[in-house]
């Protein structure tokens, strides 16, 4: 940035993309909060041209599985959480994201035995590297709880209260519905992947669809209660059916986690929840497990938040694919659904937008070749990219 009078830091040149529209102007930064935006050109010494770049508010992730990819690199090999937040960190803000909700998984799956021993590890590595600023973006924990899981309540109250949490979502991988309708389909899936027996199989099977029955149930009104009562935000997870929007509502739930079907997306917008889709559902055009694309919701109003996922760059990428037929969403539209709406569905009401008072957290992104590409990233006015 460049630095005018009184300590102020000047973009010039720029196209910025605000809430309903895109301005070409400048931009003022003082203090690490947006202090003006103006139309036109400026005088200021100092000011730094963007070369007609566009000037968007920081990226808001409400949903990235990437941490413990880092975390558990290769079956049975475990990195250094704190080393694996960093690198994690660093992909996430070349993708322009500058808020980040890590997922961490809060029960077990038969994929990664090893998310008991490593849950708190990973909590504990983020408000680590977040009291040392060692960080570039806002990493916030987004606990991913497994309602089939017995421990699972016990396990949130170990860490309900830790600095870092800020979000938590009610998970429930049974297979018989949700995002594993084809009990079948699941379970040569899990024999392939997991190289097991029919027998181990079947007894995995046998465990889950039974926890839906006697566990599960009590487990997602005590962590909605637990939620609410801290004032996280509380989302629910693979909702497919009208009923399962129902008793989410019931319970408190104000995000819907990529509903599987559009009579659940549908269901969840009659409620008020904010849908999220996955961007690189939308990117591929469709969902990797064969459930309701990203684009048929986009194209029925029903799509309020994109998340990475499991993709970091996914989400700018998406914005702008948004502009594109045969969406022919308006720029300011579509990068809403990557950072003001995300904020809002969060509780943050100091992000997301550019916007005087605002934190200034900002991207500058040149198209390339059609492409957003990001050449610069803004936190709290500090340049971290």
């Amino acid at each position: 940035m460049g630095s005018g009078m009184n300590g102020e830091r000047v973009f010039t040149n720029a196209r910025l993309v605000l809430e309903e529209e895109v301005v070409h102007g400048s931009l003022s930064v003082k203090d690490g909060r947006i202090s003006a935006v103006d139309a036109g050109a400026t005088a200021v010494p100092g000011a730094e041209d963007m070369e007609g770049d566009y000037l968007l508010p920081g990226l808001v992730d409400l949903h990235t599985d990437h941490f413990e990819k880092h975390v558990l690199p290769r079956p049975g090999t475990r990195w250094n959480p704190v080393a694996a937040v960093l690198a994690h960190d660093a992909q996430m803000a070349a993708g322009g994201v500058t808020t980040a909700y890590d997922c961490v998984c809060v029960g077990v799956s038969i994929k990664n035995p090893e998310r008991y021993e490593i849950f708190r590890p990973m909590i504990d590595a983020v408000r680590e590297a977040r009291e040392r600023e060692m960080l570039r973006a806002d990493h916030i924990v987004h606990l991913r709880c497994e309602v089939t899981d017995e421990k699972v309540v016990e396990l949130f109250d170990s860490v309900a209260d830790h600095a870092a949490v800020g979000m938590i979502s009610l998970m429930d991988h049974a297979p018989g519905h949700r995002q594993y309708p084809d009990v079948q389909r699941f379970r040569e899936r899990t024999m392939k992947n997991q190289n097991l027996s029919e027998a181990e199989a079947d007894a995995h099977i046998d465990r889950l669809m039974g926890a839906l029955e006697t566990v599960a149930p009590r487990n997602r009104i005590d962590l909605a209660e637990r939620a609410r009562a801290r004032g996280l935000a509380l989302a629910s997870h693979d909702d497919e059916t009208v009923e399962h929007v129902e008793d989410a509502a019931r319970l408190g739930v104000s995000v819907s986690e990529f509903p599987t079907t559009r009579a659940a997306a549908e269901k969840a917008r009659e409620h008020g929840m904010q849908i999220v889709m996955g961007a690189p559902n939308l990117i591929r055009g469709g969902s990797h497990s064969g459930n309701i694309s990203a684009a048929e919701l986009a194209a029925e109003g029903l799509l309020d938040n994109l998340a990475s996922d499991y993709v970091p760059a996914a989400m700018l990428l998406a914005a702008f694919e948004l502009t594109k037929a045969p969406h022919d969403l308006a720029l300011p539209t579509a990068v809403a659904k990557v950072s003001s709406n995300p904020a809002r569905a969060a509780g943050l009401a100091d992000r997301g937008w550019v916007a005087p008072g605002l934190k200034a957290d900002l991207l500058r992104v040149a198209m390339i070749e059609n492409r957003p590409h990001v050449r610069t990233v803004w936190r709290d006015g500090k340049r971290v990219m």
